[in-house]
């Protein structure tokens, strides 16, 4: 039987997702007969207005915008290879789809466990369709490079008649760490994708901006590949509830992560990577093994009700592992101390 969880320090908990409690927000959002006009119209006008792009497209899924984008670079160049970060989104979670779907080709740039750098970039031989950067990096602790790190490599991009992409899953979060407006970081990339489920806590779901050509051109394999369904405006409500009452909470989320983080490492058990969080989003490295920590996870919600993250990372040394731990709504309900014992629990 199903443990009961009571408190939760996983983003995305069913005690923000239980549907009960998500058609309630919707419910709240949408006035008697405001379906008569398209929700998702609204949705994709107000994330162009936001990034400062001519253009937006809802996409049910950001697997789906993504390969979508580079599809279309692709073309435009003529060119099949794109270049990213070797622990991408693409690289790990879509079993290669951008390939076995699109023929495209990956060229990993840099180094495993660290962000992109500009001499990095300057050992790509090749021509590529494009660059693919992640913000903030999420498999390696939620980091960002530096804002004129971020504008060379955008400008080496352009400067080879490369396209820019940014993998935007978290832009709402890496906001707060640039503190510039979402119009100039947005404007270093020729398209931007953005989720809807992640920081804005919304259902499924993800758009991507950038110039009409191009989002035209992105819709016709939107189209293609599945994407172009309809009544998907349940999906836009739920987004819309997220940039009104999730968005400009995303400070807030971020100082209490770095909160969080101090705690953790003032005890002296655990560590965080990065020691001071840039984004509401971090890694805990635990030294115990995963197996253990695993076991210690379902202890304490079966013991106690608190839901901790399920996904443990294994390390390259087998007495140590990793937890990654994002700040939203439901965690706030936590003070630092509290999530300090917890993880000194996992052992």
């Amino acid at each position: 039987m199903a443990s009961e969880t009571r408190r939760s320090l996983v983003q995305h908990s069913r005690l923000r997702r239980d549907p009960h409690a998500v058609l309630r927000r919707m419910l709240d959002r949408v006035r008697p007969g405001a379906l008569l006009d398209d929700p998702t119209k609204e949705l994709e006008q107000r994330i162009a207005d936001l990034l400062g792009k001519p253009a937006a497209l809802f996409f049910p899924s950001g697997t789906m915008a993504q390969q979508a984008a580079l599809r279309v670079h692709a073309e435009r160049t003529g060119r099949r290879t794109f270049a990213a970060h070797a622990q991408c989104h693409l690289a790990l979670w879509e079993d290669g789809g951008y390939n076995a779907v699109h023929g495209l080709r990956h060229k990993t740039v840099g180094d495993h466990h660290g962000l992109i750098i500009l001499d990095h970039l300057a050992e790509v031989r090749e021509p590529i369709a494009a660059l693919l950067l992640e913000l903030p990096q999420r498999e390696i602790g939620g980091l960002l490079p530096e804002w004129d790190d971020l504008v060379a490599q955008t400008g080496w991009a352009r400067g080879r008649g490369a396209a820019t992409h940014m993998d935007g899953a978290r832009l709402w979060e890496a906001q707060t760490y640039y503190e510039r407006p979402f119009v100039e970081i947005a404007g270093l990339f020729d398209t931007v994708y953005v989720s809807l489920y992640k920081g804005l806590e919304g259902v499924r779901g993800a758009v991507l901006a950038g110039d009409r050509e191009t989002v035209d051109a992105a819709s016709v394999w939107r189209r293609r590949l599945g994407g172009a369904i309809p009544d998907a405006w349940p999906l836009a409500v739920a987004a819309l509830v997220g940039l009104d009452d999730v968005l400009p909470r995303m400070a807030e989320f971020r100082d209490h992560a770095r909160a969080v983080a101090a705690a953790i490492n003032a005890d002296g058990y655990a560590r965080t990577h990065p020691e001071v969080p840039q984004t509401p989003l971090f890694h805990v490295h635990v030294p115990a093994p995963k197996s253990a920590v695993e076991a210690a996870v379902k202890r304490i919600l079966d013991e106690t009700g608190v839901e901790l993250p399920r996904h443990v990372s294994s390390s390259p040394d087998p007495t140590r592992c990793s937890i990654e731990l994002t700040i939203g709504v439901v965690s706030l309900e936590f003070t630092p101390q509290d999530v300090a014992d917890l993880v000194r629990q996992l052992r």
